[in-house]
């Protein structure tokens, strides 16, 4: 037991205030005196700490791309993308100005590009199909968005279109007939 140093009234060691007169005393941790186990692991924590850093930052290091990055395309659902010059091939069809029905071969993706659809439409094409062509989907009620159609034929009946389905399914397994809405 030692006094206090306001009113001289014997304090324990581990008190932090004076019970008489209220005076915080000094040296006295809230926590107590730091346990030794607790000091001994000072040194190998500011150890642990440094070795992650540095691994962090050789991990950062060995993982950047110095290269040009590529940029990410998405189709977003609208009708047109950036028109970018690209191969035709005339020997492709147009669809009319009016409504009908066809046999739909395969849907891309916009993002694959245009010219993933007019290489299929003209695989399609010498395969044996007549009248294939490529749509933008987005154009079409009737069909969705996004999407490059590559059909086959284009016929005023749903039996005249379904008549030519065999010869379809023939190139493109997935064959389908289908109604474009203009």
């Amino acid at each position: 037991m030692t006094p206090c140093p306001r009113c001289g009234a014997e304090v324990a060691e581990s008190q932090e205030y004076c019970l008489e007169c209220g005076l915080r005393l000094p040296g006295v941790s809230r926590l107590g005196p730091l346990p030794a186990s607790a000091r001994s692991l000072a040194i190998p924590l500011l150890v642990a700490a440094l070795v992650a850093g540095g691994g962090a930052a050789a991990a950062i290091a060995l993982t950047r791309d110095t290269a040009t990055a590529t940029p990410i395309l998405t189709a977003t659902g609208g009708s047109d993308l950036a028109r970018v010059p690209t191969k035709t091939t005339s020997t492709l069809t147009d669809w009319p100005k009016s409504s009908g029905w066809t046999n739909v071969l395969v849907s891309i993706p916009k993002i694959d590009g245009r010219d993933e659809a007019l290489a299929r439409a003209e695989q399609a094409r010498k395969r044996g199909l007549r009248q294939v062509g490529v749509l933008d989907s987005s154009r079409f009620a009737s069909l969705h968005p996004g999407y490059w159609v590559v059909f086959a034929g284009v016929y005023t009946s749903q039996p005249e279109a379904t008549s030519r389905l065999r010869e379809a399914k023939g190139v493109q397994r997935g064959a389908h007939t289908a109604r474009i809405n203009r």
